[in-house]
């Protein structure tokens, strides 16, 4: 049983923390949030949230951003804004980064001193949920990153697909051309990966149609929406129509740091991404993607 000096002590705190937490919020007018019912938006915006108020409030930086409390005691200020500065203060990568990420596709590649119908090549990333797409640079022979997109839709888990219908993503290195091109697709626009390679058919894997598409739904590929899978299918087309006779297209469990190896160690599947780090590996020093062929089932590169 809790002595009276405890059970004093706790009233006071609570008294305390009752007073202060009000405080820490923005306590005016309360605001009204309603979710959206138009159904037209493109299915990759995000759901707005409109905010309506019946009362005047003085303007704020940010309505999503922790506010310092008025009315605080002499001395105390400083208390807050060394905390509140950690969740607020901009980060310079990120805010370039959201920059390029609003530009259009003509406006960026013009910032990026990239063309129109230079050779492409795309890396994705399962457990990331994330799909590089790179351009040749004409000067340096190297392929610079244009845009990471958000892979919206991707089942199954970490690990290769092996037969029809497992409802797995590929991993390996793969290429797609003109026949891989399907803008016909029930999802928009899509391109084959060309699942099953060498490597794969080599190890009896089975399965088909494994598409790089549009829409919001997946399985077995990998799905970026209507409005992103138009721009990488824009950038695709156009290096296949400017003479690239296929595209390479990468698919890793993860990206491959030593870290991260390190902690897949005792996964059944470490030894095949071993094989496939070599070449991932190739690509983050040379900025090139590496030639792949099969040799007693395993990749080799060039």
């Amino acid at each position: 049983m809790p002595s009276k000096t405890q059970i004093l002590l706790f009233i006071v705190i609570s008294g305390v923390v009752a007073a202060v937490m009000p405080h820490l919020y923005h306590t005016e007018k309360p605001i009204r949030e309603s979710l959206p019912t138009d159904s037209t938006s493109p299915p990759d915006e995000p759901l707005r949230i409109t905010q309506t108020q019946s009362t005047k409030r003085e303007p704020e930086p940010s309505d999503f951003h922790m506010r310092i409390p008025k009315n605080i005691p002499q001395g105390k200020k400083s208390i807050y804004e060394d905390v509140l500065n950690i969740f607020n203060k901009p980060n310079k990568t990120d805010l370039e980064s959201q920059r390029l990420d609003s530009l259009d596709l003509p406006t960026l590649m013009k910032e990026k001193n990239m063309k129109m119908g230079a050779p492409v090549f795309i890396r994705a990333f399962k457990e990331e949920r994330e799909l590089e797409l790179f351009v040749k640079n004409e000067s340096t022979e190297k392929f610079e990153l244009l845009r990471t997109y958000p892979i919206v839709a991707a089942s199954g888990v970490l690990g290769p697909k092996l037969t029809e219908g497992d409802a797995q993503v590929p991993e390996g290195f793969y290429a797609s051309s003109q026949q891989s091109m399907k803008p016909d697709s029930d999802f928009n626009l899509a391109f084959n990966v060309g699942y099953p390679n060498a490597y794969d058919r080599a190890h009896g894997r089975t399965g088909s149609f494994i598409m790089v598409h549009g829409s919001n739904v997946s399985i077995g590929c990998l799905a970026m929406t209507d409005a992103k899978i138009e721009e990488i299918y824009t950038l695709c087309q156009a290096a296949l129509d400017a003479g690239q006779p296929f595209f390479r297209v990468h698919i890793f469990p993860f990206r491959m740091t030593e870290q991260r190896m390190q902690e897949a160690a005792n996964d059944p599947w470490f030894d095949f991404w071993k094989n496939l780090k070599t070449g991932y590996d190739l690509f983050e020093k040379n900025r090139i993607p590496p030639d792949t062929g099969v040799k007693d089932k395993q990749y080799t590169f060039e």
